[in-house]
Order: C-alpha cells, then structure tokens, then sequence
C-alpha cells in the first residue's frame, strides 16, 4: 500500500507523514528531498515551479514508488501533488518525457502503473490559505517561500471521483490526522 499525502506547502505533509510511518512502521519520503537545486534555488528567490521543473522531479518519484511497490514494501510519501497531471505521472496512468528527453520509466506502460486505485491513497491536507500563510511564516530553514503560496493555492486541482482519497481539514490535531487516515487504510487493505 502506498499513500501519498498531498496539499500545498505547509499544510503539514511531513510532520504527519513521518507521525503515521512511525506509528505503522511503514517507510516515509519526503518529496522535498528530490527536488534538484534548481528548483530550490527557484523557490527560496520566491519564483514558483512550473510544469517543466515539477515533471522530472514527478518522475524520480514515480520510479522510487514502482521500486517500493515492487519490493512489497507499504509506504508513505508527501508529495504536494497539485494537479491531476502530477498525479497521474506518480501513479503512472499518465506516460510522460522527462525535459532531457529520457523516459519517465524505462518499463513499459502496464509495468511503470502501480496498480489499482485501491494500491494507492491520496490524503488531501487541506486548510484555510490564512492558516497555511500564518504555518509558513513561522517555519524555519526551508527553501520554500511564503510568497509562493498563493500560487500553489492557484495551481491546485481538486481530486476527482476516479482517484482513490480521502480529505482530511489540517484544523484537527496531527494525532487526529494520524487517527483518521488509519482508519480509511484499515478499509483499503
């Protein structure tokens, strides 16, 4: 089982994706680590990514989740996963060419798929953009900016009716959040 928590920067992807692995001893990523410098650089200059700086970073991704899948291993990644597209390259329904021409995955398209919706749980951490800004600007040492918010807000597309997830409000405790998430997983396994 893999779950990908999802949402804009600093709805709080990683303090409950680290929380929920170590309560479920599952492995955890944190999407951030793979973003290239670049893409670093971008955003602590408050420049927001677009798709041609997000797409090989979503494909470095997608290979760690087919390797996991592939070893049996459950895990979860928080990842913001904005638009369905992103979503889709994570998942591999959507076949897509990283900027240097090589392929997002060397397998064909029925290998690179991790499987049936129910493989997979997208969580939606979703919240106020007062309440996020006001998260952003007490964190420290992360590249990204606060001013860059808006234009995640801005970017993020609704998950629809094909996609297998839950929406979890960031108004509720990371216990809670936790809480929630592993009761949906105890019906998706």
């Amino acid at each position: 089982m893999i779950v990908i928590l999802m949402g804009v920067s600093g709805s709080g992807k990683t303090a409950v994706g680290s929380s929920l692995a170590n309560k479920l001893g599952w492995k955890f990523y944190d999407a951030d680590d793979y973003h290239p410098k670049e893409n670093k650089e971008k955003m602590v200059k408050g420049l927001p990514l677009n798709d041609e700086d997000r797409v090989p970073w979503l494909c470095t991704l997608h290979e760690i989740l087919i390797r996991e899948k592939s070893c049996g291993v459950n895990m979860i990644l928080a990842c913001s996963s904005l638009k369905r597209m992103y979503r889709k390259i994570l998942t591999g329904e959507q076949s897509t060419v990283k900027t240097d021409s090589e392929s997002c995955t060397e397998q064909n398209q029925e290998q690179a798929q991790l499987g049936c919706n129910k493989e997979i749980l997208f969580v939606y951490l979703h919240g106020s953009i007062e309440l996020i800004t006001k998260r952003l600007q007490s964190r420290k040492g992360h590249f990204m900016s606060s001013s860059l918010l808006q234009s995640q807000f801005d970017t993020l597309e609704p998950l629809e009716g094909t996609e297998n997830y839950i929406d979890i409000s960031i108004e509720k405790s990371i216990p809670e959040i936790v809480a929630e998430i592993e009761k949906d997983l105890s019906w998706n396994l």
